[in-house]
């Protein structure tokens, strides 16, 4: 009896042609980092337990590794997958860091785990490419900018819909709330940053309720929320307006509108930046830089990445390792364009070159035909049966190779679009550049 095949919830798979898509994308992010001397890592999948829990925040999300037979005290009790990338390099960073050379710039693009409800975005296997950098005891606020910079450009290279850095700073907010007089305030920022989610209405009353701030105090801090803007001058304008005087709020704005002129130059159509002071993201350990990245016609995913400034990603008592980063959620943005035929791949295979089998008896011929193009990097599969070359043609073409190769004295070279076929050198010919692998197609509405 046939066994009918139950999909998992929340670890995507993808088909050969998406495959691709995904793949391409990766060598794009990963060209672009190295073009800023990004250097790759990979960490392992599995951490402590006590390290993944730190907080207490998401152990319910994290896997735990178990062998079906361990017992208790086995060498893998107590461990979990990570649930992002963060957590391990802070960890790689202490564990390495008498080999590094500070400031230290990672990329790593790895798949995590997170145990929770799968829906369109999220999911339980994911892969995520994160920047950071990191300083060894110190680490200057320029770096906060070049960070930014650099994913806009990683991102702006890349076939998606326009995308929109939205940019705040925690010492901002901070400042302004402290010059506000707001008593709690850690908690207003956890409310502030429910904006997304609650109206202002429910905001505000959260801010009353556990923040301690006044009606009054509560509309001055969705005030502030409430600004969106481009450009550093209208920034330090409309800020100004609402008349708080505090030192680490003069601190937070000059950093927000350094990011702002920083990536000016880098900014189109495509891809933007602007200072959107309701972005407060929710973890304790940013201190500076926070971010958010939207996708046009995608707002119902949310945030397809983030990050900002840690003054204290890891620290080994004697040491503390400030850094700054990024991260791009590849699955929580690819997975929903492909799925919607937003990004595609002109072929399944990448095989630009069938070469054709007049029969069994010279397959050797035909494979040594087919040698001498991969020996030019040519991608090319040959027949798998010696069936009438019509039916060869449309087998090629069912995969969507587009060129299809007849052996003989003189061997012959078909474009089986075009329907031209023409007599070739097989240590000359190649397929035009458009041709010689598949191509990423991107079908925006």
């Amino acid at each position: 009896m046939a066994t009918k095949i139950t999909p998992l919830s929340g670890f995507p798979e993808l088909l050969p042609a998406e495959r691709f898509v995904e793949r391409s994308i990766i060598a794009s992010l990963s060209r672009s980092f190295e073009l800023h001397g990004f250097a790759n890592i990979e960490t392992r999948v599995v951490e402590p337990l006590d390290r993944l829990a730190k907080g207490g925040e998401i152990d319910k999300e994290i896997y735990v590794l178990r062998r079906l037979q361990a017992d208790d005290g086995g060498s893998d009790s107590g461990l979990g997958l990570h649930f992002d990338l963060t957590v391990p390099f802070a960890r790689y960073v202490l564990e390495f860091g008498g080999k590094l050379e500070f400031p230290f710039r990672r990329y790593q693009i790895q798949p995590a785990w997170r145990g929770e409800r799968p829906q369109e975005g999220r999911y339980r296997q994911f892969t995520q490419a994160d920047i950071d950098i990191v300083g060894a005891g110190e680490l200057g606020v320029h770096h906060d900018v070049e960070v930014v910079r650099v994913m806009v450009e990683a991102l702006g290279a890349l076939p998606l819909p326009p995308l929109a850095f939205h940019v705040n700073n925690r010492k901002l907010i901070q400042g302004f709330y402290r010059g506000l007089g707001i008593p709690d305030v850690t908690a207003a920022i956890r409310a502030v940053d429910k904006l997304d989610k609650q109206s202002a209405d429910d905001v505000a009353a959260l801010l009353v309720s556990t923040a301690g701030a006044t009606p009054e105090q509560a509309q001055r801090c969705l005030e502030l929320a409430g600004i969106r803007v481009s450009g550093s001058a209208e920034l330090r304008e409309q800020v100004a307006a609402l008349g708080i005087a505090d030192d680490l709020l003069e601190e937070g704005l000059a950093e927000l509108a350094a990011v702002l002129d920083g990536c000016a130059d880098v900014v189109d159509d495509h891809v933007g930046v602007e200072a959107d002071l309701r972005i407060a993201r929710g973890l304790d350990y940013y201190t500076g830089t926070v971010l958010e990245i939207f996708m046009a016609g995608y707002e119902r995913l949310k945030s397809v990445g983030g990050g900002g400034r840690y003054d204290a990603l890891a620290s080994d008592g004697k040491t503390t390792y400030p850094g700054v980063g990024v991260s791009f959620g590849v699955s929580r943005t690819l997975v929903p364009l492909l799925a919607d035929g937003v990004l595609a791949a002109d072929r399944a295979v990448p095989s630009a070159v069938l070469v054709a089998l007049a029969d069994e008896e010279s397959r050797g011929a035909s494979n040594a035909l087919a040698s001498r193009l991969r020996r030019r990097g040519i991608a090319c599969e040959v027949a798998a049966s010696a069936a009438k070359f019509g039916r060869q043609i449309r087998y090629a073409e069912r995969r969507g190779i587009p060129f299809v190769l007849f052996p003989g004295e003189q061997p012959e070279i078909k474009d089986i679009r075009s329907g031209d076929q023409v007599p070739i050198d097989p240590e000359a010919w190649t397929p035009p550049d458009t041709d010689l692998t598949p191509n990423v197609v991107r079908n925006l509405p």
